[in-house]
């Protein structure tokens, strides 16, 4: 088989192939095309000199629906909603995350007020009809919503989660009268209990629909106008791959399906080489994602906020727990009102770039910084596809922030770089020190076009003693994507007391959505399913996850499942209560299918590392360049070993090692490094 993956980023898209038949990597970037993206995946393809007929899947990760969403440049959406609910998502929560802030907003609605509309029906938690569904209100409420030129309709009915055929005949309906709307109904994109984030994500999921669903559309389209007829499949952000045709019901499952894909390649990577804890690091072009991998599997969330828990919208679907800050290669250096040094959150992206890419951009950027230091070759930027202007890049960051500090423009890229890692080091002990682990029991990942340029300086920030950079590590959330499997997850609220729990009713519950996630999965050979309880002590709000076997449902193993949320709940936050009732809230069931996976070549030996060429370059706080040797990555062997400093190069990234760091190259071609004290 031909697989192929392709993943679009905010600076580049990235294209990784795999041929089975002479175990060979293909692989090619380009610069992303926002104003058509699907552009960029056709110019990847011509790029690579693969023939689209002879792909027999590919796989594909956008931002098309995060960005969507945070841009605001979705569809006009209406909401249907129970009589007497009709402001619960304009309210949301009544917390104040940020209770000193003058400037804090709240979440700002997806849809106004005028373009909700109430209907009359209601049903009670245990699922019981206790006011039938008013049809002639769904039919006055398309009436209303038709005449405002809505584009697509959320639907989220009180207690549907229990019981969904009020939804399922008003999303008949409205279907029937406006056949040109997106219509997402709740019970169809999450079946769990708490209103207001249920009804957020399903306005957020009809919000998105028309823009992601027509552009997966017209990517099948483009693919089959090049003569690619193989399977397409659409990364999702709980680490899984999903069919266009769920892709486009439930666009909101592909929030994050770029980044993700580096993370499950962290996870396996890792294993591969003995590191089962591993902290995943992506720094691309736009922003730096960190992402904690625990005995080889990648941290779960039960959901997030997209722009933030204080002002952002909920969407509560399983994803894999990334932390996300805006500091990539292309993030924007500034000065405050008040003449301070800041860089990001604002990126130069790929239109028009940093200022070294000649694109026309103004705005020097972390790019620019490092081309400055010497640490970017501007003759061998992309293996020499791009040159780079630095004498351009060195008079923008002295015009816009050298000369107004009073400093040197080298003195400036050096800040400009320390601050952006120290915003990124930020992001790596907030999935590490906030969730209660430490640093320093996990080797660090990098990838992306720049992780491998700064990951060694933030490993010394945070004394985390190993760091791997992997194989094609500017492709590697398009590798990750070819490493992935097929994943479907699924949730169904379920409140009771663990003491007083109907197991034979909980595993009818367990049957239904195996029943449901087997009925699209594609690769059902060697499914595995993974089943987790929402647990918590009476009075509490908020869950734990805690895994659990079909046979303890099956057996009714109630002191074994109270047994492992004591466990888990001791880990999370050193004690717990066995005296103190539990109840289950939820039940989560993932059914993963196996795909088959690349088989990586092993590397020989080549006799030892032997530098290109010596360049000048600022690794320390001195003013002074120092000479440095430069590796290229494609001569080195099995068992070579490099003492910093020195640069190690190849196509799209740069490694830099400081003084007393050691890297050795893996039989397998990983380059691990034990970092210094210096």
């Amino acid at each position: 088989m031909l697989v192929v993956a392709i993943d679009i980023g905010g600076t580049f898209t990235d294209l990784i192939g795999f041929d089975d038949a002479d175990r060979r990597f293909v692989q090619a970037k380009s610069l992303t095309t926002p104003a058509q993206l699907g552009q960029g995946v056709i110019d990847c393809i011509r790029k690579s000199a693969l023939t689209a007929a002879a792909v027999d899947e590919l796989i594909h990760g956008s931002t098309i629906a995060i960005n969507t969403l945070i841009e605001r440049k979705g569809a006009k959406t209406g909401l249907v909603v129970t009589r007497g609910t009709r402001d619960v998502y304009i309210i949301g929560r009544g917390n104040r995350p940020e209770a000193y802030s003058l400037f804090f907003h709240r979440h700002r609605p997806l849809v106004p007020r005028h373009l909700t509309r109430e209907v009359g029906e209601r049903l009670l938690s245990s699922g019981e009809v206790h006011a039938p569904l008013d049809r002639a209100g769904i039919a006055e409420a398309c009436r209303v919503l038709a005449a405002e030129g809505v584009e697509a309709v959320a639907v989220c009915f009180l207690h549907s989660y229990v019981n969904p055929e009020h939804e399922r005949i008003a999303g008949d309906m409205i279907r029937a009268a406006m056949p040109r709307a997106y219509v997402s109904l709740s019970h169809e994109i999450l079946r769990e209990y708490r209103e207001f984030e249920r009804m957020s994500t399903t306005v957020v999921n009809a919000y998105i629909g028309p823009k992601v669903g027509g552009y997966v559309k017209e990517l099948e389209a483009s693919l089959g106008d090049i003569g690619f007829r193989g399977a397409l499949s659409i990364m999702r952000s709980n680490g899984g791959v999903m069919t266009p045709a769920i892709a486009t019901a439930r666009p909101a499952a592909m929030m994050e399906s770029g980044p993700v894909g580096g993370i499950i390649a962290s996870a396996q990577v890792g294993c591969a080489l003995g590191f089962r804890n591993v902290i995943s690091f992506d720094m691309g072009g736009t922003t730096a994602k960190a992402s904690l991998v625990r005995e080889g599997e990648p941290t779960m969330a039960p959901g997030y906020y997209v722009g933030g828990y204080a002002s952002g919208h909920p969407v509560m679907l399983p994803m894999i727990d990334v932390v996300e800050v805006g500091a990539g290669g292309g993030s924007i250096a500034w000065l405050d009102d008040v003449g301070a040094l800041k860089v990001g959150p604002q990126s130069a992206g790929a239109d028009p770039g940093p200022i070294c890419y000649r694109g026309g951009g103004f705005e020097p950027t972390i790019t620019d910084a490092n081309v400055v230091l010497g640490r970017l070759d501007p003759d061998n930027f992309l293996g020499g596809e791009m040159k780079l202007d630095a004498d351009a890049a060195r008079r923008g960051i002295d015009e816009k922030i050298a000369a107004p500090l009073k400093m040197d423009a080298i003195a400036a890229a050096q800040a400009i770089v320390e601050i952006a890692i120290a915003k990124m080091s930020l992001a790596v002990r907030e999935v590490s020190v906030a969730k209660g682990y430490d640093p320093r029991d996990f080797a660090l990942v990098a990838s992306g076009g720049a992780g491998p340029l700064h990951v060694v300086a933030i490993a010394r920030e945070l004394y985390i003693p190993k760091v791997v950079v992997p194989l094609f590590p500017s492709h590697f959330s398009a590798l990750g994507m070819l490493l992935a499997d097929e994943r479907h997850d699924f949730i169904r609220t379920f409140y009771c007391d663990l003491a007083t729990v109907d197991f034979a009713a909980l595993l009818k519950i367990h049957h239904e959505m195996v029943a449901q996630a087997s009925a699209t999965l594609r690769h059902a050979a060697q499914a595995q399913r993974q089943i987790h309880l929402d647990l918590r002590y009476v009075g509490q709000e908020f869950t734990l996850q805690v895994p659990v076997g079909v046979e303890a449902i099956a057996s009714g193993d109630r002191a074994g499942i109270r047994a492992a949320f004591d466990a888990l709940y001791e880990h999370r936050y050193a004690h717990h209560s066995p005296d103190e009732p539990v109840e289950m809230v939820n039940i989560r069931l993932a059914l993963i299918g196996k795909r088959p996976k690349p088989v990586f070549p092993r590397l020989a030996p080549r006799g030892g590392a032997k530098p290109a060429r010596t360049r000048a370059v600022y690794l320390a706080e001195a003013r002074k360049a120092s000479p440095c040797p430069v590796y290229q990555r494609e001569t080195l062997g099995a068992g070579d070993e490099i003492a910093g400093p020195a640069l190690i190069q190849e196509h799209g990234t740069t490694t830099v090692l400081f003084a007393q760091d050691a890297l050795t190259v893996a039989p397998s071609g990983e380059l691990i490094i034990t970092v210094g004290a210096g």
